[in-house]
């Protein structure tokens, strides 16, 4: 974006997931992306958790993998709220897992914490279907002044 302080429109995050949501790993997963609209946040939802999400702790519970997976791609799009348009990467995350994540559907939101130069921490927490929290994580992310090279998002088919 042109001018540092401008904050990206709705209809720009929009574009942003729908084109990130059409990508291999999310369609693979299972996994939709979303800004909700008057809030300054990143929503990763698993809208229907499959057989192949499962395995935690030898039970039903989701498995680790899957979770960390969500808290990845919630994390590392939070730098879309400021700037959609620019390049970014996870650069670390650690996460809490406070209790088995169960149900059947799952969502991890995320908010910036702060931001410096070229970095962005974040937070963010998992919820189960009955909205209580099960995990939570902290991370990093490299933001960097190129553009993505699809244009206007980190989509790749």
């Amino acid at each position: 974006m042109s001018d540092a302080d401008a904050r990206p429109t709705q209809e720009q995050l929009d574009r942003y997931a729908e084109q990130f949501n059409q990508s291999q790993t999310l369609r693979l997963l299972g996994l939709r992306l979303s800004f909700p609209p008057g809030e300054e946040k990143v929503v990763i939802t698993l809208p229907e958790v499959r057989a192949e999400h499962r395995g935690g702790l030898g039970t039903h519970a989701i498995n680790g993998g899957i979770i960390s997976a969500m808290f990845d791609y919630a994390i590392g799009c939070t730098p879309a709220l400021m700037d959609p348009t620019r390049r970014c990467a996870t650069m670390q995350l650690s996460v809490s897992f406070e209790r088995p994540v169960r149900g059947t559907t799952v969502r991890a939101e995320a908010t910036i914490d702060s931001v410096g130069t070229s970095t962005l921490f974040a937070s963010a927490r998992m919820y189960d279907d009955k909205g209580q929290v099960c995990a939570r994580c902290q991370g990093v992310v490299k933001m960097s002044q190129m553009k993505w090279a699809s244009g206007d998002s980190p989509a790749v088919n």
